[in-house]
């Protein structure tokens, strides 16, 4: 389809997928699912080549997605780890340093840092911290920050607000329904927040994708309670 900006074919990981197949479009917001193991974050690192298949073929815009340099790749297809770094910087340069290496000029850098952190509302206060002086959802939101900055395509989010408080995890999604155009694919386990801001699902169980539908199709009791039963089985209900 011509607005497929993403498509998967008998796509496989040892261990943990195992003959994925789906088409992702543009403007697409994908909420992804599934116990414990079931390979949701190995899906996201596949999209942006931190992991490479062991099995079938991964396109962008009609193209494999393994034969796309990888550096502009990955300014397209950006992925929002769960366990936000720093890398040692303060919050300002942290948020600098990807439009640096885009040899942004200083007011082009200062522009788009006051027009995310605005949007996201990160004080300037926040600034000059380093990472040991914020907390977990803090750093969750100065990463979250850091992709937009970067203006990408797709959005790649590992369980991009489970440190955060109920209204600014609110906050982050109204900002994200504000761009229409992109494309984001989200790990939760906070199914509320699949349910409202999502409008397709991914569920992965046992590294198969058992099933991909439109949110308004979802059988949230069934998805549920698979969920709890795999929960008890594997003594926990991380991701």
């Amino acid at each position: 389809m011509a607005n497929s900006v993403l498509r998967l074919e008998q796509v496989g990981v040892l261990h943990r997928l195992e003959s994925v197949s789906c088409e992702i479009f543009r403007g697409d917001r994908i909420g992804i699912v599934g116990a414990s193991g079931a390979g949701k974050s190995t899906l996201l690192q596949l999209l942006n080549r931190l992991s490479e298949p062991d099995q079938g073929t991964i396109w962008q815009d009609q193209q494999p997605l393994g034969s796309l340099p990888i550096h502009p790749l990955r300014r397209r297809t950006v992925l929002v780890l769960q366990e936000p770094k720093l890398l040692g910087m303060t919050v300002a340069e942290a948020l600098a340093y990807p439009l640096t290496l885009q040899q942004k000029s200083d007011s082009e850098i200062q522009a788009a840092l006051n027009h995310w952190c605005d949007r996201l509302r990160i004080p300037c206060a926040w600034y000059e911290r380093h990472e040991y002086e914020l907390s977990v959802g803090q750093r969750q939101l100065v990463t979250l920050a850091r992709a937009l900055l970067l203006e990408p395509e797709i959005l790649l989010l590992d369980e991009p607000t489970s440190a955060l408080d109920v209204g600014t995890a609110t906050q982050v999604f109204q900002v994200l329904q504000e761009l229409p155009q992109l494309t984001w694919l989200m790990v939760n386990h906070q199914l509320d927040w699949v349910k409202q801001y999502c409008d397709r699902l991914l569920w992965l169980e046992q590294g198969r994708l058992r099933q991909d539908c439109p949110i308004a199709q979802v059988d949230w009791p069934e998805l549920e309670a698979a969920l709890r039963q795999s929960a008890q089985e594997w003594g926990d209900d991380e991701p």
